[in-house]
């Protein structure tokens, strides 16, 4: 059966793990894989733009003896020239893997339904796994564990990352508070909820949504951000999204109140002075640029396991 990864929840908590530890070795010993993907060919499909995760992605495949493909569809949307099965079936016949980065949330999954190679959601409007892939790899790195912590999340709740941030520490059991403004525009959907409520049933998770800092920082061992002005945000909104945000902006008092050996998150890009400050996003305990790289690593890791190559 081809699998696909839409949503870290794709994915079960076992079979992350095994990526994740893939993921490790492949790190520590990339050389081994250098053949892996060897004639094998991955489709980048582009609306969004992107930085951290082409680069990642065509690195990622060269590095395992493939080849990536990049294909903007800026200036011709899916499904506006030829429908996204046409697209999807004939795309198939060329390549081993696809991987999209789109606006919306159902054209990826109707890449997915009617492709006959996996597909990898790059981000969308409803998830962004490889994200938490190399989020949770950074974690385990750092913490030296995946189970029993607390994440502090402050900012825009509305957005693919906290989603997926959601999704996957209800998967482990975790704790974690989403610091986030009221209002239904800043609020994670009620689909989220409630899967991630459905999910916490089953491993005494405890995810929260909160609208005091202090409150979501006070004993986290992790705390993350990310960015205000997310893609397809209007420019003209952006002052009055700093005004409503402010309240939520990692500080260094943000940072005192989390655990001493707290580390801040942010997936990038972020910009200094608003969703954190520049004392906090370039000081000690700040492990962003670790984040960026190991997206490499573990994506490779999923490119590996879509492909059933271990």
């Amino acid at each position: 059966m081809i699998r696909h990864l839409l949503k870290i929840s794709d994915f079960s908590k076992a079979e992350i793990e095994k990526i994740i530890n893939k993921a490790v070795e492949m790190k520590e010993n990339p050389n081994k894989f250098d053949s892996t993907l060897k004639g094998e060919t991955l489709l980048m499909v582009f609306e969004k733009p992107s930085l951290r995760t082409r680069i990642s992605f065509e690195v990622g495949m060269q590095q395992l003896g493939g080849h990536a493909i990049f294909y903007s569809i800026k200036d011709s949307p899916l499904g506006r020239k030829e429908n996204i099965h046409d697209t999807a079936k004939s795309a198939a016949r060329y390549v081993n893997l696809i991987a999209a980065r789109l606006f919306k949330r159902h054209d990826l999954w109707d890449l997915a339904q009617y492709a006959e190679v996996p597909v990898i959601n790059m981000l969308d409007d409803f998830a962004h796994p490889c994200q938490m892939m190399g989020d949770f790899l950074t974690i385990k790195e750092k913490k030296g564990r995946l189970e029993d912590f607390k994440i502090g999340y402050f900012g825009d709740a509305y957005n693919n990352v906290t989603y997926d941030l959601m999704r996957i520490a209800a998967m482990f059991g975790l704790r974690l508070d989403v610091a986030c403004p009221k209002g239904a525009e800043f609020l994670p959907e009620q689909v989220v909820l409630d899967e991630v409520s459905q999910l916490s049933k089953e491993t005494g998770a405890k995810i929260e949504v909160v609208h005091n800092a202090f409150d979501a920082a006070k004993d986290s061992d992790i705390i993350y951000t990310d960015s205000w002005m997310s893609y397809g945000i209007p420019i003209e909104k952006e002052e009055e999204r700093r005004k409503i945000f402010m309240p939520y902006q990692v500080t260094q008092k943000i940072m005192e109140a989390a655990k001493p050996d707290a580390i801040f998150m942010n997936c990038l890009p972020a910009k200094r002075g608003y969703e954190q400050t520049t004392e906090v996003i370039d000081g000690s305990q700040s492990f962003v640029f670790d984040q960026a790289e190991n997206r490499l690593h573990s994506q490779k890791a999923i490119m590996l396991f879509l492909r059933e190559k271990f």
